[in-house]
């Protein structure tokens, strides 16, 4: 009985260990359509829970509001082999109205954003939070181009693999476009 029962359990749990750190996730909960984190032309902060990282962002464009976006999020807790999040921080602030380039530093991950609008050059300022986790995260970087991939156009960017993470984020800003 107990080779039946192991001839049976063996191919279950080999094809469970060959899918680990694999998983599909299906779209985020974004939480209700109406329910962004800002409204136009105003400030935000939005966190994710402890132990959670950003994992998608949606941000829809209006020209007509100052050219400004409703943006929302979504967390998932981060993955157990990146041990508990030993600290978190504000990153510097990236000011409106210019171009900038930034990633989490101390081999931070997202879990959060602050920004606030200027009306003087339709444009946000942004504050990442970023949290530091007690093992290192096993990764290489790259920078994905796609999302918006034009100006005004609207996103909706998701880590469908569970071993991904957000660590910075890019901006072009034009005096003409705005």
């Amino acid at each position: 009985m107990d080779l039946v029962l192991l001839c049976v359990f063996l191919p279950l749990v080999t094809v469970a260990w060959g899918q680990y750190g694999d998983y599909y996730y299906g779209p985020y909960n974004y939480g209700d359509n109406d329910e962004w984190a800002n409204v136009y032309r105003q400030g935000f902060n939005f966190q994710c829970p402890h132990g959670q990282v950003i994992v998608a962002v949606r941000s829809v464009f209006n020209k007509k509001e100052g050219s400004d976006r409703l943006w929302n999020y979504a967390c998932m807790p981060a993955a157990q082999s990146l041990g508990e999040p030993t600290e978190c921080w504000w990153e510097e602030i990236n000011r409106a109205g210019t171009e900038w380039y930034q990633t989490c530093s101390n081999n931070g991950l997202v879990a959060g954003f602050q920004s606030q609008y200027f009306p003087s050059v339709l444009d946000r300022e942004w504050q990442f939070y970023c949290c530091r986790y007690s093992r290192r995260c096993p990764y290489s970087c790259w920078l994905t181009t796609e999302y918006p991939e034009h100006y005004g156009e609207d996103m909706d960017m998701m880590m469908y693999t569970y071993d991904h993470y957000i660590r910075g984020a890019t901006t072009t800003f034009s005096a003409v476009d705005r």
